[in-house]
């Protein structure tokens, strides 16, 4: 199954509720413009609540899960499409059910609004979306890049809003028949509950693995490798995938116990595990200085960046970005263990040649690769990477996969040159961090 095909399928389960309210439509629903604007206005609570409990789901983030979709990035940016297209039907909900009492009068348009204390029904679907406000309005860039940890704290109300919102749904049913509300919803309940109890629960437990952190080596002056021996056996995982990250080292200035995503830097068949972490905020400034033997836990693997990692099967180019090398730092480790040729364009995108990351490592891997080429294109001399320097290192660039990693602006830029040398967009891929 394609990535595509798993993402319809996702978005058909969430409209499938929708579907059967649409199909169980009586005549007299649509008669008038009150009785209109009532099932247009039941029909967006219908469709919010299934976006709502299917964005729940996918927020499990169980290893492995995530491979039939392209990655968790992937996978996450469905997540946050249906978070996003919840809150805005279950804003329109209540507007359209005011608006449809309004054709009777202007009280029972207040009534609806503001219904009576004693309505807790009414008040349970209102506290569901007050909560949907709050922890989803830091998701939109009007309101600002929030702190990780203060999103995902604010993410913690998201169990109590589905709950609430379930709630409303069954007290009130006014979406489905009642046979058929109480099937539809209490199936998507059950396996939003499965997810939050793997988040929360099975996922501390099961899906974390201790391990020490054996080696601190300075790459540069603010980029560590951190290697880290696993405690109770290998870690396996691919070239391309990333953990979570969490240190216990008392020392910490910031970040301890704190999760945070990390691309692996080592080559699969490597005994320990090796994450290049750049300083890019509080926990990143301060695991620069965690202590060998410290303790810490991984959580993953998560992502597929190279949909075939251990062979170069079709002509690539590859483009980085500062930190964002580290993907294809572990492919070129792993390529160069198995003794497999590599007919790969590598673009890294530097400020300046003090810049270059694993500078001396990646020429000795590049060397060693038959078929690979290796170029550093330096921002100070040569100014934004454009189309023409692409086609004059990659003559050839429209008729390779493109796999690109690194700040968002180099992503975009190099996407749209992509596109517009006639990549298609199947052969495009991408990796970035958004508030995983």
């Amino acid at each position: 199954m394609s990535a595509g095909t798993a993402h319809r399928l996702v978005w058909l389960v969430a409209l499938l509720p929708s579907l059967l309210f649409l199909a169980t439509l009586a005549p007299g629903d649509l008669s008038s413009m009150g009785s209109a604007l009532n099932t247009i206005g039941r029909l967006a609570g219908v469709a919010g609540l299934a976006m709502l409990l299917m964005a729940a789901i996918l927020s499990a983030r169980i290893p492995g899960v995530d491979r039939p979709f392209g990655g968790l990035t992937r996978l996450w940016r469905t997540h946050h499409f249906l978070g996003a297209g919840s809150l805005i039907l279950l804003l329109a909900h209540p507007l359209l059910l005011a608006f449809s009492a309004g054709t009777t009068s202007l009280y029972a348009a207040r009534t609806m609004l503001f219904p009576p204390l004693s309505d807790l029904a009414s008040w349970s679907g209102w506290a569901a979306l007050i909560l949907m406000m709050l922890f989803l309005a830091p998701s939109f860039s009007f309101f600002g890049h929030p702190r990780f940890e203060r999103w995902k704290k604010l993410h913690r109300l998201a169990g109590p809003a589905v709950a609430l919102a379930l709630i409303h749904g069954f007290w009130l049913s006014r979406g489905l028949p009642q046979w058929l509300n109480i099937t539809v919803w209490s199936v998507f309940a059950m396996v939003a509950l499965g997810a939050v109890t793997w988040r929360f629960v099975f996922s501390r437990r099961i899906g974390r693995r201790g391990c020490r952190v054996s080696k601190v080596e300075r790459v540069a002056n603010n980029v560590v490798e951190l290697t880290l021996s696993p405690e109770h056996g290998k870690f396996a995982h691919e070239a391309g995938n990333f953990v979570y990250l969490a240190p216990y080292d008392p020392g910490l200035e910031a970040g301890y116990g704190e999760e945070h995503p990390y691309t692996l830097s080592s080559s699969p068949l490597e005994p320990a595990l090796r994450i290049a972490i750049k300083d890019l905020g509080d926990a990143s400034r301060a695991i620069q200085s965690i202590r060998e033997g410290a303790h810490a836990t991984i959580e993953g693997p998560y992502g597929r960046f190279f949909p075939n990692p251990r062979a170069v099967t079709d002509p690539e180019l590859w483009v980085a970005g500062g930190i964002g090398i580290t993907p294809f730092l572990a492919r070129m480790r792993l390529l160069k263990q198995l003794g497999k040729p590599a007919d790969a364009c590598l673009i890294f995108c530097v400020q300046d040649e003090a810049r270059e990351l694993y500078g001396q490592e990646l020429r000795s891997l590049a060397s060693s690769l038959s078929g690979f080429r290796l170029n550093f294109h330096h921002f100070y001399r040569e100014g934004p990477i454009t189309r023409e320097y692409i086609e004059k290192v990659c003559p050839d660039m429209a008729q390779r996969l493109l796999h690109v990693c690194g700040p968002r602006p180099l992503k975009d830029l190099v996407v749209q040159h992509a596109r517009a040398a006639g990549i298609p967009v199947s052969s495009i891929h991408s990796e970035e961090f958004e508030l995983l």
